[in-house]
């Protein structure tokens, strides 16, 4: 008798359980966690839509002919573009990037495109991943974005390493948007970890933008990098 009666119950229970996974991945929304936080300032905020229009740059096939550019153009310097890499070079390991010696702002400035819903190569670094997975310094970060980092940190360093000795007052400043913005924030991170390979930059010379990221770092991370990535999102 008392199984019968608890039948229901466990009904309840698992219709419940059902129903806040639902909400969790179909209605709960990041902002409901950013809703409380402060607004940007002013001067936080100053160099963020030239970051984003030379994240758009990233798209273009010909800087000096751009199909897309916006209103008033990328704001970039085509003879200060160090190099460009597309999805052949990167083998499909990681989307394709640019780096540009940014003199308006003193900064050796590394950018990741988002992502590219016709390529496959895109969407399998977004699903390389598993709960828990990835371990790193002392705490979870999403594996996709870590092999992808890893390869263009290993790829570029001796570029990034040349141009900062060259520029010892500029800052390194890596900036991506969507799936670009998660392989930054990890980038950055791999770059904090590896500041001999950069000549042992100093860790405050370092920073990171990363326009409307995945997420791909645990809490503990997160913390322990704000001083270095900013995560830029639109508060509604």
């Amino acid at each position: 008798m008392s199984i019968i009666c608890g039948i229901p119950l466990l009904e309840c229970v698992y219709c419940l359980g059902c129903a806040r996974w639902v909400w969790k991945r179909c209605l709960y929304t990041a902002g409901l966690e950013s809703e409380n936080w402060g607004l940007a300032t002013t001067e936080e905020f100053e160099n963020v839509p030239h970051f984003c229009r030379l994240i758009l740059a990233t798209y273009e096939d010909d800087l000096r002919n751009p199909i897309w550019a916006p209103p008033g153009g990328y704001g970039l310097n085509p003879d200060w573009v160090i190099l460009r890499r597309n999805y052949e070079d990167t083998q499909g390991q990681a989307p394709p990037y640019m780096i540009y010696l940014d003199h308006d702002i003193a900064s050796v400035v590394l950018t990741v495109r988002g992502l590219n819903l016709a390529k496959e190569s895109d969407y399998a670094v977004l699903l390389d991943n598993k709960l828990g997975q990835t371990k790193f310094d002392g705490g979870y970060v999403h594996n996709g974005f870590l092999k992808a980092a890893m390869g263009v940190f290993n790829e570029e360093c001796g570029v990034l390493r040349e141009l900062l000795e060259r520029y010892p007052n500029y800052a390194l400043t890596f900036i991506g948007h969507s799936l670009g913005a998660g392989v930054v924030a990890l980038l950055a991170m791999v770059a904090i970890q590896n500041r001999e390979k950069l000549g042992d930059i100093e860790r405050k010379r370092i920073k990171c933008y990363a326009i409307a990221p995945a997420r791909c770092v645990s809490l503990n991370l997160a913390v322990r990098y704000a001083d270095v990535i900013n995560s830029v999102v639109l508060q509604v």
